[in-house]
């Protein structure tokens, strides 16, 4: 199997199209045409995991992180980002990293801990705008069936849990073909034609656009499809950052975080004042999520979970929410397990190791 196969699973998945626009997802080292044996999945590429993967006959590196987030001048091993790289290309390792695309998938990072705490009837807790657009076209009616078809097998149509969405409307269409066209109905340089058409309308996905549009000219009998696509300014639903749910039951503050720690396998918690409240509803983000304090906030939960919290960050919950901070790493530790799963159920004969090496660069004395 080649980079590009396992690639092209992943992005199936966690399309490149919704990583943050500092991010840097996807193949960062290697040839996308080289064969792959066996893929090591990390957190973080670090020597450590290099050498694990080396031990391990793996020839991939799947990270969440990426190694690169900017540009290389050079590669000649002043850090460990150059390091590493050297050692990728003289051992043949690629590395792909799925990172904020991950995380904005709403069966990605975020859903993961909603699983392991868990949490019912989730949803994105800041869903995406300017992701969506609607497809017009205009379609003879003997052959809107067929363009219907091609759109949905192409990804049109999804609406939250439904597929094949579609609003049709019958009118009349006209057109003159010129002489030196060479139209489907009506003759070249011949009058003016009136035909019963049929306006078809479809929601489109951002990174979905270039598909359904060849399934539209491909499908259309038409030498020259009339079409129209909108950028929508609704949100995505499944898009977006992090994730609200429900405890199945409520529970006292100093028994969810005593949950939390054992769920979560955190060696402590930071946490802001406590509010003598029960706990019910639940937001999360994984990684660094101090950003989503403000709709955690407005979506009425009781805790906001995530990390990298800031000393003066911690004022801003104004006892109205309670803040646990259980460390970047350890909200996100359970990521292996979900790439795993991606492009096991994809590849099911695909070799695939979850590193064994601890990535977490903050230690805990206690």
């Amino acid at each position: 199997m080649k980079v590009k196969e396992i690639a092209a699973v992943l992005e199936s998945f966690a399309p490149l199209a919704y990583q943050e626009s500092y991010d840097n997802c996807g193949l960062q080292v290697g040839n996308p045409n080289a064969e792959v044996t066996k893929a090591l999945i990390t957190l973080d590429v670090t020597e450590e995991v290099m050498n694990e993967a080396v031990a391990c006959g793996c020839n991939l590196v799947i990270a969440h992180h990426p190694l690169i987030f900017s540009g290389l001048k050079k590669v000649i091993g002043r850090n460990n980002i150059e390091r590493i790289v050297e050692m990728a290309i003289k051992k043949d390792i690629a590395i792909y990293a799925i990172h904020t695309n991950l995380d904005n998938m709403l069966d990605g990072v975020n859903a993961k801990i909603a699983s392991k705490l868990g949490l019912v009837n989730t949803q994105i807790l800041s869903p995406k705008e300017n992701t969506l657009c609607k497809l017009y076209t205009y379609v003879p009616k003997g052959s809107v069936e067929k363009v219907r078809t091609a759109l949905f097998a192409a990804g049109a149509g999804s609406l939250g849990k439904y597929e094949e969405c579609s609003f049709n409307l019958e009118g009349k269409g006209s057109f003159k073909p010129q002489p030196n066209s060479n139209p489907t109905i009506g003759k070249a340089g011949g009058p003016t034609e009136w035909v019963e058409e049929v306006k078809l309308e479809v929601l489109v996905q951002q990174h979905q656009e270039k598909k359904v549009l060849q399934a539209l000219f491909s499908s259309h009998p038409y030498e020259e499809v009339a079409y129209e696509l909108i950028l929508l300014r609704n949100t995505n639903q499944d898009i977006g950052a992090g994730i609200v749910g429900f405890l199945s039951e409520e529970m006292l503050e100093n028994d969810f975080l005593s949950f939390l720690k054992n769920k979560m396998k955190v060696a402590c918690i930071r946490h802001t004042e406590l509010l003598n409240k029960p706990v019910k509803k639940v937001a999360v983000c994984g990684g660094a999520g101090s950003f989503l304090l403000k709709e955690a906030m407005n979506s009425n939960a009781d805790i906001f979970i995530t990390g990298d919290y800031k000393y003066h960050q911690f004022f801003d919950a104004e006892r109205k929410i309670v803040i646990a901070d259980i460390g970047h790493y350890e909200s996100e530790q359970y990521t292996k397990e979900l790439i795993q799963r991606i492009l096991t159920e994809k590849k099911p004969t695909f070799a695939t190791l979850l590193s064994k090496t601890d990535t977490n660069p903050v230690n805990y004395f206690y």
